[in-house]
């Protein structure tokens, strides 16, 4: 199938890219056909952020957005910020001392702006509807699987999965081959690791003079709370316990719409202590009587994990090759000192969209490396945020939450003078062996306010077809047991939200290592943290996955 454009990925910044492309082409009155191709069953089914959003950028795009129906509906009212000091006290930062990038509450129209505590999945859904109705085509349920290039090595679209394969690799009733989707542009916007951009990145050498990418894993819990514990539009943010110095992040707790509040925890996968475990942090840090008080008397109703593209400008690579664009999380447009990325996603994919159009206008038969839109990306607004917070991620790494912390306020406050920071070391390469790390004994849930993996798994709906291929691939299957077992005891038992990479014992009374592909909900935290960096993350079957609701 040919199109015009073919946008790999209906998340934020390939669907604002889609609408943007759209709006060009119907007021010029020009015939383009787009196709965006989504893993997920539909669209929004594999979207998870916190999420406050900052409207910039769909403001841009859809001055009229409230009219339209767009779902935000719950401004940010309130803003605290805290220290959690140990698994009982808190200390509330006065405002004065908040970073000016942790501000949610603005004025409407102001270029700081009124924010929202949105659903980042039903922005998608809402934002799929209006490309569907601009003349987007969508394709949800279909996993793109390989880069489509032609013999220069230009890229010229994308092989969609095939479908019906057996676990043994075989064909089976009702099998389908994959689709070649071929364009004259191809914009790739899969999300944090996409596989894709991470195969695109190192065959055109993207990465070039950059720090390596940083990352985190992202935790989020969508809770029914009490009414007289319910303050629509109160937003929490802190850090401190329960993690150690050497482990940086920090949670948040928003309250939503309709009685609801979202819970979570952000962690650097630059940690260091083999033996801790993501959810087992995210899941006691819910016992801290701050956050307790809000929890307690109400009830989980849905679960999720994702990797967070974190590195900021340093990291940032070259965002164009011959034939296409890398866009949003795939590239790493986030402002991490913000906790926010919707909105310079989005940013991204509009200056993609417009640089795309100007091409084509020209008659261009596709292929050229669009090297105006570094200009165009670099003289955004988006831009100019990820410049001026380019100490952010690295200082915290270097110096600590808290001193990291107080060098970012005095950089901002500075408005960017102090000298600048980087951090050179893949996420990967932090662990440390087991004989260095520290044991830790979590305490059992108590299934009110936290939970274990399975059940945890089991609200995130996820599902796979268990008679298929694992895209989780081992790339020598000795390294789990003969390496990473003796050495760092195997930390994907505990890196892995869901539970998917267990060491259990074999037949013959070795330890042997199983994966559950099954469980998987897409987080990428195998494919960064994995120390042999000997696991990597392919797309399954198309419509596998988590099916998160409201999230």
């Amino acid at each position: 199938m040919d199109f015009d454009v073919v946008i790999v990925g209906a998340g934020p910044s390939g669907l604002a890219a889609a609408c943007r492309l759209m709006q060009q082409a119907n007021e010029a009155e020009r015939a383009l056909s787009v196709c965006v191709v989504e893993k997920g069953s539909e669209v929004g089914a594999h979207i998870l952020s916190g999420a406050i959003f900052e409207p910039r950028a769909l403001d841009e795009l859809f001055p009229d957005w409230a009219e339209r129906g767009a779902p935000l509906t719950t401004p940010a009212i309130r803003d605290e910020v805290y220290l959690l000091k140990d698994e009982r006290s808190a200390r509330k930062l006065p405002n004065a001392l908040v970073p000016k990038t942790m501000h949610n509450v603005g004025t409407p129209g102001a270029e700081s702006g009124q924010n929202y505590v949105i659903s980042a999945g039903n922005l998608c859904r809402w934002l799929g509807e209006q490309a569907e109705e601009l003349g987007v085509e969508i394709f949800p349920g279909f996993a793109a699987q390989e880069v489509l290039y032609d013999v220069s090595g230009t890229v010229r679209g994308i092989i969609t999965g095939d479908m019906g394969v057996g676990a043994d690799g075989e064909p089976k009733e009702g099998y389908m081959p994959g689709m070649e989707l071929r364009a004259k542009y191809t914009l790739f916007a899969e999300g944090a690791r996409g596989h894709l951009g991470k195969r695109l990145i190192e065959r055109f050498d993207l990465a070039a003079g950059r720090d390596p990418q940083h990352y985190a894993i992202g935790f989020k819990e969508l809770w029914d709370i009490p009414a007289d514990r319910h303050e629509p539009g109160l937003v929490l943010h802190g850090s401190g316990w329960p993690l150690d110095k050497d482990t940086h992040g920090g949670f948040f707790l928003y309250h939503a719409e309709n009685q609801q509040v979202v819970v979570g925890l952000i962690i650097d996968l630059a940690y260091r202590n083999p033996y801790l475990s993501p959810f087992d942090e995210f899941q006691r840090m819910k016992h801290h009587p701050l956050l307790k008080q809000y929890l307690e008397g109400g009830s989980r109703v849905a679960y999720g994990a994702r990797a967070i593209t974190k590195g900021g400008i340093n990291c940032l690579p070259k965002m164009t090759f011959p034939g296409g664009l890398l866009i949003g999380c795939d590239a790493g447009t986030l402002n991490f000192a913000k906790i926010k990325g919707l909105h310079t996603a989005m940013k991204s994919g509009l200056v993609a969209a417009e640089t795309v159009f100007e091409a084509l206008l020209g008659d261009d038969e596709g292929g050229q490396e669009l090297t105006s839109f570094t200009a165009r990306w670099e003289q955004s607004w988006a831009y100019r945020e990820l410049r001026e917070t380019a100490n952010f991620g690295p200082a915290i790494h270097k110096y600590g939450t808290v001193m990291g912390g107080a060098y970012n306020f005095i950089d901002q406050w500075l408005g960017g003078k102090l000298p600048p920071v980087h951090d050179t070391t893949p996420d990967h390469a932090k662990l440390e062996q087991a004989a260095q790390g520290r044991k830790i004994d979590y305490p059992k849930p108590d299934g009110k306010l936290s939970f274990d993996k399975p059940s945890s798994v089991f609200l995130s709906n996820t599902n796979h077809d268990e008679d298929q291929p694992s895209h989780l691939r081992l790339k020598d299957p000795a390294v789990p047991i003969r390496d990473n077992l003796p050495k760092f005891d195997e930390p994907a038992q505990r890196y892995c939200p869901v539970g998917v990479y267990e060491v259990i014992e074999g037949d013959d009374g070795q330890p042997k290592f199983q994966i559950n592909f099954q469980n998987c909900i897409h987080c990428k935290t195998c494919d960064i943290k994995d120390p042999a960096q000997n696991i990597e993350w392919v797309a399954p079957e198309g419509g596998g996955g988590p099916n998160y609701p409201n999230m």
